[in-house]
């Protein structure tokens, strides 16, 4: 008979705080923070394109929330933004008079905005959480974290020396399920786990160069650019397909992997690997990607004995986005919507637990809202003034294991932590 550990939101937010924070019933509390009584959070959104305006959505849903500004460097987001925000002036969530700008340090030099919500490109994650930990706003940043493993002192140092709470988007964390997994694991019920298997794959064949009718008068082209390389504006690459160009992004490692390396991190408490090797090949993308999109990595952990296989594809999606905990006595599958521990020889009953209702393995669960799970867990951390659910250190933990996995791909070597 399997046993039922079903995890309700109820009993997330009971041991996540947030009930006694009063999420439940739509009310807010002060904080040590300096926020009084029934205080609104205001917030300004730097980079509003398609994943920031899903998040911003989700944002605006929740109490003791009020966004009030929108910086990006393309007109056609910046208009999206505002009139996300102006809709939600009604609910007192937006405001009719929106603030806009295309430069980010406009939007930090305003009093008026306590926390802001990051969604830029990759290679901006860093620039703009220390711009906005220097004028003293928290921070709500999407993944990953950092664009290069010499980032990550620098944004850690960043949120310490000016004590704001940053939050990374990696929002497996603050999923009920993944919690209850973590208690699984902390047991002992999978024994000694000497294997990790983590999958992500879609299948996009074949990939070819939609290019959209952006025009560059529409974009502050050298703003996006920032620190990376002169280049002419290429609109292919600017919106959405940065991703898949080392100037801007890191490909399906810091995409895709480090999800599932941050949830692995919390649930082992994983320190830095000690090495990484990777194989990468351009099956349906060559001539069109910079990054592979297909790429295999392998991770050791000497003193946790412990090997790490992350695999990656846009070639055939057949297994999807999930984990295994590979344990002695017993094998844990994740996915974002569910749980399920099975026993190596029947020293277990089976467990199924988690809200999940979409096909097993899909990118995002349909009945798991996992992004407003986490924005509330940031929103709580800015009033308690606690760590948050993934602070900056663990975002650059995770992000560090897939820059080590593309270092291994580009130089063709077994990298290590030293380097």
């Amino acid at each position: 008979m399997t046993q039922n550990l079903h995890s309700t939101r109820r009993d997330f937010l009971e041991r996540t705080g947030l009930a006694a924070a009063g999420i439940v019933a739509g009310g807010f509390t002060s904080s040590a923070a300096g926020y009084a009584k029934n205080d609104t959070i205001t917030v300004g959104v730097i980079g509003a394109g398609g994943r920031a305006t899903g998040l911003l959505g989700k944002l605006l849903k929740l109490p003791g929330v009020k966004v009030v500004a929108v910086c990006d460097v393309f007109d056609r987001h910046l208009a999206r933004g505002k009139k996300l925000i102006q809709d939600a002036a009604a609910s007192g969530a937006g405001t009719p008079d929106v603030f806009t700008t295309k430069k980010h340090e406009e939007l930090l030099a305003r009093t008026d905005i306590d926390a802001v919500l990051i969604g830029s490109p990759d290679h901006w994650h860093v620039p703009h959480t220390v711009a906005a930990c220097e004028a003293g706003k928290d921070v709500y940043v999407e993944k990953p974290l950092t664009h290069s493993l010499e980032e990550g002192a620098i944004v850690i140092k960043a949120q310490n020396d000016h004590k704001r709470i940053v939050q990374v988007g990696t929002q497996q964390r603050s999923m009920p399920h993944i919690q209850k997994a973590k208690e699984v694991v902390a047991s002992g019920k999978l024994g000694a786990i000497h294997k990790v298997h983590m999958t992500w794959n879609r299948n996009a064949t074949p990939i070819r160069k939609h290019v959209p009718d952006y025009k560059e008068s529409e974009v502050d082209w050298k703003r996006f650019l920032g620190k990376a390389k002169d280049q002419p504006f290429e609109p292919y690459r600017f919106i959405g397909n940065w991703r898949w160009f080392w100037d801007f992004g890191n490909g399906i490692l810091t995409d895709l992997m480090v999800h599932w390396q941050d949830t692995v991190n919390y649930l082992m408490d994983l320190p830095m690997p000690d090495s990484a090797t990777s194989i990468g090949d351009s099956f349906a993308s060559q001539g069109v990607w910079e990054t592979p999109d297909t790429i295999q990595t392998l991770l050791h952990y000497k003193e946790k004995k412990l090997q790490l296989h992350f695999e990656g594809t846009f070639v055939n999606a057949w297994t999807r986005a999930h984990l295994l905990l590979m344990g002695t006595a017993g094998t844990l599958y994740l996915d974002r919507g569910r749980c399920e521990v099975v026993s190596e020889r029947g020293g277990f009953e089976p467990m199924k637990f988690g809200e999940g209702t979409s096909e097993r393995g899909a990118d995002f669960d349909a009945n798991v809202d996992g992004d407003s799970f986490h924005l509330s867990d940031w929103l709580t951390a800015c009033r308690s003034r606690n760590k948050p659910s993934v602070p900056a250190e663990a975002g650059v933990l995770s992000a560090a294991a897939a820059h080590m996995g593309n270092k291994a791909f580009r130089e063709g070597r077994v990298v290590t932590a030293q380097g």
